[in-house]
């Protein structure tokens, strides 16, 4: 074998081996026996614009869950579709904002609600059992119930295109630093967004979301506020619990939200942490460099070595894809096209954030 050959199957092997090492694990919150009458009175504040389409999964599964000491606010961010009428047809407490955007619906939310404990979800989420909303209550109570619990949901995909957001969805994971072998030794990068739980006092003391209004990662924005205060924020996986489904609409809905987030919230991952995610990507390019090479050359240890590394690369990102979301394994046979695509996006992101300074979302021109 050649010296490129070789360096190549090395920075592959390193790759893979500092993959493990960058998402060590997952953690979602487990069951509890503990009785559900010590749990308060829930506030469920669910900002929505243009939702019509996609919040009937969540309201149908907020309707079958155990626990039913809750109230729903359908916070309606200036829609001009049908999200209204569903909302109040599954009993929701529809709330008119006057402000503009996520951060100013669920800061009016907060506001109104009579809940001891506030509860922010996306639309487009669900919980995926009768008993996920309690498990999530159970684990914030049994951690002290302070400062801020988030979910990241179970990404569940039905179309090919959707097989897209694979690498940012792991990425996003680990880019909160907390999933790494070093566990919660690094300070988190904020919050999940799409599934908030905290307590109204700390909410309030924290400035919420009216503290951050303006912030495109009003999420990764929210978390800090609530470390200024020196209160908890701790980020889980949803799988089991809460799951959505992301970008539906088309493939330009899927590039206009991960180009609206990502390359902002890239600056809020830990160095190291950014560092092995670098080099997790480059070993899967190099992996393929390496085996497109022997088959070139026709070199049998060479083909055997990077053939091995390849399928081991596809085998760990399918590994990882599976803590995240339900994506087919088959697509992991070409995982080079998702990591293809990642990259593709990002550097679209990273243009329009700090050339263009400026993203669109939901109709809606967002300076940056």
């Amino acid at each position: 074998m050649t010296t490129v050959e070789i360096v190549r199957l090395v920075i592959g092997f390193a790759g893979m081996a500092i993959g493990v090492f960058m998402f060590w694990s997952l953690p979602v919150p487990g069951s509890s026996s503990k009785s559900k009458a010590d749990l308060p009175f829930l506030s469920i504040i669910i900002p929505a614009r243009n939702e019509e389409s996609r919040i009937v999964p969540l309201l149908q599964s907020l309707k079958q869950q155990r626990f039913k000491s809750f109230e729903i606010l359908v916070v309606d961010d200036d829609s001009s579709d049908g999200t209204v009428a569903v909302a109040q047809s599954y009993g929701a407490n529809v709330l008119r904002n006057d402000g503009s955007g996520k951060s100013s619906a669920c800061w009016y939310g907060a506001e109104q609600a009579r809940g001891k404990w506030l509860l922010f979800l996306d639309a487009d989420t669900k919980f995926d059992s009768e008993d996920g909303l309690s498990r999530l209550l159970e684990f914030y109570q049994g951690k002290g119930a302070r400062g801020i619990t988030a979910l990241q949901p179970f990404h569940t995909v039905e179309r090919l295109y959707e097989h897209i957001s694979v690498i940012f969805n792991i990425i996003v994971v680990v880019g909160m630093n907390l999933f790494t072998i070093r566990g919660s030794k690094l300070k988190t990068a904020g919050s999940f967004g799409p599934c908030i739980l905290c307590d109204r006092d700390d909410y309030f003391l924290s400035g919420g979301h009216q503290k951050i209004e303006g912030a495109i990662m009003d999420d990764l924005a929210l978390g800090e506020a609530f470390l200024e205060q020196d209160l908890p924020v701790r980020c889980l996986g949803g799988k089991g619990i809460i799951s959505l489904r992301m970008y539906p609409e088309g493939v330009g809905s899927l590039i206009e939200g991960w180009c609206k987030s990502f390359a902002v919230g890239s600056k809020s991952t830990h160095p190291l942490v950014m560092l092995m995610v670098i080099f997790w990507i480059t070993g899967s390019f190099t992996t393929l460099g390496a085996l497109v090479s022997s088959l070139v050359e026709q070199n049998p240890a060479a083909i055997a070595l990077s053939g091995i590394l390849y399928v081991l690369y596809a085998v760990q990102t399918a590994w990882f894809a599976g803590r995240v979301g339900n994506f087919k394994k088959v697509i992991f046979l070409v995982y080079p096209v998702w990591f293809a695509f990642f990259i593709g996006i990002y550097l679209y992101s990273f243009i329009r954030v700090n050339v263009f300074h400026s993203v669109s979302w939901k109709g809606r021109k967002i300076k940056v």
